[in-house]
């Protein structure tokens, strides 16, 4: 296999895969293979006909479908969908908790203890958690909240039984679930169906003292309608590593909302991407090459 990798090549990746005996190369050097982590603006605008397939450093790709990438014909695509089921499962893991024990109210004069002890709750206490969007990081996530024992829902496209959910139900079904669930975990791709699926219609379905957890994609959700949700005690509060616009202006009324915890995208780091982008890119060839689908095809009409 003859691979390239862009904007700039990654040497840990080059490295292992001229370990398993591939050659990497320019992109005009006819590649079997293009190993993309850049974003839309940097893709290039025609591809070598020699290019077997492109696989995308990157699980959520929804950037680059917008941009047209995923429309041209004659290419197939593989994103890096459980790349980074662990990380990401982890880092949500921390925003439910922090979100639960309201830690975006601390203030260092320590004048918000009192609230704080009074409205902190915790997973161990019967809790509900909804996870919309349940592919390989929700059941991930569902793994790190078991020493928890919360009730889990699991919202998938398909209604698919997701190991380890206690229920798990189609996104078509997913009305229901937003007045039961203590914990509303987003991590469902960015699509046309899911765009703006958190607004105001479901936050009053909430509980008032839910949490919202977004670790999907800021577009799922309705920021104006989250801001007044929050100003108005409509639910609990909000954690997010994911925002719509992104980065926030300074000046957005998120920062100013004692009940909101923003993180800056990084429930996972490019560095994973570099340690473990190789080995995904050797599945995909090797499928291809069987002549099968690659496990991380993207499916070009859902965007994912």
């Amino acid at each position: 296999m003859k691979f390239a990798i862009l904007p700039t090549p990654w040497s840990s990746t080059v490295d292992e895969l001229e370990g398993h005996g591939h050659q990497h190369v320019d992109i005009d050097d006819n590649p079997d293979v293009l190993i993309y982590h850049g974003g839309a603006e940097d893709f290039p605008e025609a591809l070598p006909d020699s290019i077997q397939f492109v696989q995308f450093a990157w699980a959520g790709i929804d950037a680059l479908d917008s941009a047209g990438i995923l429309a041209r014909t004659g290419t197939r695509w593989a994103n890096a969908a459980g790349l980074y089921d662990d990380t990401v499962a982890e880092s949500t893991l921390a925003l439910i908790l922090a979100g639960l024990h309201q830690f975006a109210r601390v203030t260092p004069d320590g004048s918000t203890k009192a609230a704080i002890e009074a409205e902190s709750r915790y997973l161990v206490e019967d809790m509900t958690v909804a996870i919309i969007g349940a592919g390989g990081i929700g059941t991930k996530l569902i793994e790190f909240l078991a020493p928890f024992n919360p009730e889990i829902i699991a919202v998938n496209r398909s209604g698919r039984p997701v190991a380890g959910a206690d229920e798990t139900l189609p996104m078509a079904e997913a009305d229901g679930v937003w007045e039961r669930a203590d914990v509303v975990v987003l991590l469902a791709p960015l699509t046309a169906a899911t765009r703006g699926k958190v607004d105001e219609k479901v936050l009053n379905k909430m509980k008032q003292s839910a949490v919202l957890v977004n670790v999907g994609r800021g577009p799922l959700v309705v920021t104006d309608d989250l801001v007044a949700a929050l100003d108005n005690g409509v639910i609990a509060g909000a954690a997010l590593d994911v925002t719509d616009p992104e980065p926030l202006p300074a000046d957005h009324p998120l920062w100013e909302q004692d009940r909101c915890l923003i993180t800056p995208h990084t429930a996972s780091t490019p560095r994973f991407g570099r340690r473990r982008i190789a080995g995904l890119t050797l599945k995909n060839w090797e499928a291809l090459s069987d002549g099968n689908q690659m496990p991380t095809e993207v499916d070009v009409e859902q965007g994912y």
